[in-house]
């Protein structure tokens, strides 16, 4: 055993803050439900928090909005603690208000709403090593916006290329590390904005931290699984 699952978090809309969640059910397309959702600006292109996209329109104000599912569509907390489902009529106008720019709350199609992969994980090795670096920064998983969370002594890294056994039956393939990006940076709930996470994940570790993966034998995973990691 190479650790356990200390969290899990699922996404109802891309790059609104999400649900930290018991289990997560994880299908060929990733996690369900995980960003099967997205504002779209009114040229067409889905919102993003990151601060600079080429293929997303970049919305400031995202970050303040909480996304949770009350069955199939997801339930959006606004900063003054309005709460609107996604079918509400006045979902739209609401957002729109709210991210100062016209939008419409949209269900995936055909492209996959993903930036790069869908699943991301970090350890709590990754997580140590940034604080031991930054004892002054409030370092938090939720910086990084992984799906899974494993408490262990190994660095995530160094599972790229192999395949990861979690609980009994759910098997991932780690893909590639994950290019981090002004998000991390960003100031979300209780987390304040902080330049020097960015700098020094840039510097110290070529702006990689945590890993991307994909489903290789779907089911559903638990909050204290056992990770094993083989070939």
């Amino acid at each position: 055993m190479a650790g356990i699952v200390s969290a899990l978090w699922r996404y109802p809309v891309k790059s609104m803050l999400g649900e930290e969640c018991a289990e997560l059910e994880l299908e060929a397309r990733g996690v369900r439900g995980d960003r099967r959702f997205a504002v779209r600006s009114d040229d067409g292109k889905l919102g993003t928090a990151k601060p600079s996209s080429r293929r997303f329109r970049p919305i400031a104000g995202l970050f303040a909005l909480h996304a949770r599912y009350a069955g199939e569509w997801p339930e959006i907390t606004f900063p003054d603690g309005r709460c609107l489902r996604g079918n509400d009529p006045k979902i739209d106008d609401a957002l729109s208000a709210a991210l100062q720019t016209p939008v419409t709350l949209v269900r995936e199609g055909g492209i996959p709403h993903f930036d790069d992969s869908p699943i991301h994980l970090v350890t709590s090795a990754s997580l140590d090593w940034l604080k031991a670096r930054l004892p002054k920064s409030r370092v938090d998983a939720r910086r990084f916006r992984p799906n899974i969370t494993i408490a262990t002594d190994q660095s995530e890294i160094s599972w790229v290329g192999k395949t990861l056994q979690i609980g009994n039956a759910v098997r991932l393939r780690v893909t590639a590390p994950t290019g981090r990006c002004g998000m991390t940076i960003s100031a979300q709930a209780d987390l304040p904005f902080d330049p020097g996470i960015l700098r020094c994940i840039a510097q110290e570790a070529g702006e990689d931290f945590g890993v991307y993966a994909e489903v290789v034998q779907p089911g559903r995973i638990s909050r204290g699984d056992a990770v094993s990691v083989g070939a």
